[in-house]
């Protein structure tokens, strides 16, 4: 099934009148009729039973395979949900994907006029041109959304809506290559986000793009590789900044400074402290966006938060080599300018056996600061102002030997410097006071509200995490005899009543206490197409959302070991895991988010990016492919922005 729109068939899926999340039950039009009062003289009908929705899975797609071709090189989906009811009635609603936009298309600004999709601004918010190609000058657009995150607002005031107005937030990561094709651009841009204004068809649901607006990161000093995000609990964008350039080797990363040189004009001018935070995004009613940076969560390789129901603790992905675990508790609710930070220390018992019990986690406080005192140190200091770091073993008991980055370093920080070293130098202080940084490429995160259960995904639980690696430390409580490269997904259990490692009581019902694995990919050796993970097992998750109606975690892949790479649905109670979708070969599943109820409408967003970026594994794939997927993505310089849905001839809901 293409990316490109087909008349007549995208219809999502409807709650109808009394219906709570998907739809999934619905009042029947007898019950809404006897709603409506009549005449005293004539009887009221009995009202039809109600028939409401009581349980659904997903019927699996196959993995596509170069017998069809076409499905390989685009967003395929070919899989169904089935409902059941409480009378024990079903239904399936066929699913399909509706796109609202290729990046690069010119789309409309809600002014009458275009705006280039996904195009890159510096920080006065002038389009950066590209100029690889002589005589075919053009703006730089990405070819890597990530992040989105749907919602409504109350009072919104965009003009043109016929339906009902919903606002999307959507995040560029990166591009990939200038357009000569050899130039490569991969953190060299300031990542724009952008406000989408979408008409809710009330009818059939559709969401049809009318308003795009590029937000002015010039106040937060442009974004850097916005990765992963999610929906607050108080309906913000929740943004971030993974792999936090090194202060300390700043002056010889030529990307940091090409960075500089796009976004200021000015190879010097950014300051590395004002990277690696978290971005908050707020919607206003007329479909524009503004945006402001807190630097009070840790300046760590931020790929997702989660909120939990409280309002007030978050639970961070930390996308790196030698990661930790992170959590921060709020002050105040709906409130992240300030708070508390903590890493976790983890226990014994770390398996990737899934019927494992776990391992305990306790939880060492950083620090507490508000984002204002953060951002005037980031301001103000070098690195040398707040630590001293060597690289070799200075022999000097004032120093604390550590992991970071998959290297060992010696380290200690400067007099009265502790806070600063807590929120800007996260990684380094987070290993000086004895966190678990063991962990490699901490993703996804997302929240089980009801069963107190978050999850995180591991893209590769490999160097770090497994004995004898040069990054290892047997200390962490992390020991894996080989590297698992297809990654898993741990459960941690969510409590309140916890005391940080000092005694003090975290102020939070909403603790991780244990953590042990849920799922697990399987290596394989090479298979017909070129997999080297298991194609019916997760490989190299990255995407998490979960759903509470659905009692589904949704799963996207970021994987180097799958031809084409997945989105996964897993029903918790069931241990069901089914493919869902497949994105082009060579592309990334992003943008996933999961929305329960939106006027009525459920809709799970997914995107793409860097279609056709071939490597070993594509060898066998690429010849026939790579001509597929340029026709279908600008020479593979575009990827989708969009949603999943239902077709239009499944559904029908009333009883």
């Amino acid at each position: 099934m293409s990316d490109q729109p087909q008349s007549g068939r995208r219809k999502a899926l409807k709650f109808l009148a009394g219906a709570p999340l998907l739809p999934l039950g619905a009042m029947s039009t007898a019950s809404l009729l006897s709603a409506c009062g009549g005449s005293s003289a004539v009887a009221a009908a009995p009202a039809a039973p109600v028939a409401n929705f009581v349980s659904a899975d997903f019927t699996a797609m196959a993995a596509p395979t170069l017998t069809n071709a076409a499905a390989m090189a685009t967003t395929t989906v070919a899989s169904s949900l089935n409902v059941t009811f409480s009378d024990n009635s079903t239904q399936t609603y066929k699913l399909a994907y509706q796109p609202f936009f290729l990046t690069g298309d010119m789309v409309p600004n809600g002014n009458g006029g275009t705006v280039l999709a996904g195009g890159y601004y510096d920080i006065n918010n002038k389009p950066i041109i590209d100029a690889t190609v002589a005589g075919k000058e053009r703006q730089y657009f990405s070819d890597s959304p990530d992040g989105t995150s749907l919602l409504s607002l109350p009072n919104p005031t965009v003009t043109g809506i016929k339906g009902k107005a919903v606002f999307a937030v959507v995040q560029f990561e990166y591009t990939t290559w200038a357009q000569d094709g050899k130039t490569d651009m991969y953190g060299k841009l300031p990542s724009p986000i952008a406000v989408l204004t979408l008409d809710q068809d009330q009818t059939t649901g559709k969401l049809s793009l009318v308003k795009y607006h590029n937000v002015d990161t010039s106040k937060a000093n442009g974004l850097w590789i916005t990765c992963g995000s999610s929906l607050s609990p108080w309906d913000t964008h929740l943004s971030s900044e993974e792999y936090e350039p090194d202060a300390f080797t700043i002056s010889s990363n030529a990307m940091f400074a090409a960075y500089s040189t796009n976004l200021f004009g000015d190879a010097t001018k950014a300051n590395p402290y004002h990277y690696g935070h978290l971005p908050e995004v707020t919607v206003n009613p007329d479909g524009t966006g503004s945006i402001k940076k807190h630097y009070c969560l840790g300046r760590i390789s931020h790929e997702l938060i989660q909120v939990f129901p409280d309002n007030r603790t978050a639970l961070m992905g930390d996308d790196a080599t030698n990661g930790g675990l992170f959590i921060f508790v709020a002050d105040k609710e709906k409130d992240l300018s300030s708070g508390s930070l903590y890493v976790a220390k983890i226990g014994a018992g770390f398996s990737l056996d899934t019927a494992a019990a776990g391992a305990s986690l306790s939880w060492i406080k950083l620090g507490s600061a508000t984002s204002a005192e953060i951002e005037a140190l980031a301001n103000k200091l070098k690195p040398t102002d707040i630590m001293d770091v060597a690289n070799t073993d200075p022999k000097d008991a004032t120093y604390t030997k550590i992991y970071i980055s998959g290297k060992i370093q010696w380290v200690r920080v400067k007099a009265g410097m502790e806070k600063a070293a807590a929120f800007l130098e996260t990684h380094r202080y987070a290993a000086m006071m004895g966190g678990s940084m063991a962990l490699t490429k901490l993703e996804g995160t997302t929240v089980n509200a009801k069963d107190k259960i978050a999850y995180s995904a591991l893209q590769n639980m490999q160097s770090s995490m497994v004995r004898g690696n040069a990054a290892w430390n047997e200390a962490f409580g992390v020991t894996l005899e080989k590297a698992l490269n297809a990654g898993g997904i741990l459960a941690h259990t969510l409590a309140g009543g916890q005391k940080d490692t000092s005694g003090a009581a975290i102020n939070s019902e909403w603790v991780p206490t244990v953590t042990k694995t849920l799922l697990i990919g399987e290596d394989i050796a090479a298979d017909a197409l070129g997999n080297t993970a298991n194609p019916d097992k997760i490989g190299a998750p990255d995407n998490l959302k979960f759903s509470e109606k659905l009692r589904t975690l949704f799963i996207g892949e970021d994987s180097s070991y799958h031809v084409n790479n997945f989105l996964w649905a897993y029903n918790v109670d069931t241990k069901k895991l089914t493919r869902v979708a497949s994105m082009p070969a060579g592309a990334e599943a992003t943008g996933l988010s999961v929305v329960d109820n939106l006027n009525g409408w459920t809709y799970i967003t997914s995107n793409f990016q860097h279609a056709g970026d071939w490597g070993s594994i594509h060898n066998i794939v690429k010849p026939t492919l790579d001509p597929l997927v340029r026709a279908n993505y600008k020479d593979r310089f575009a990827s989708a922005v969009g949603y999943l849905t239902a077709d239009v001839s499944s559904v029908k809901l009333a009883k």
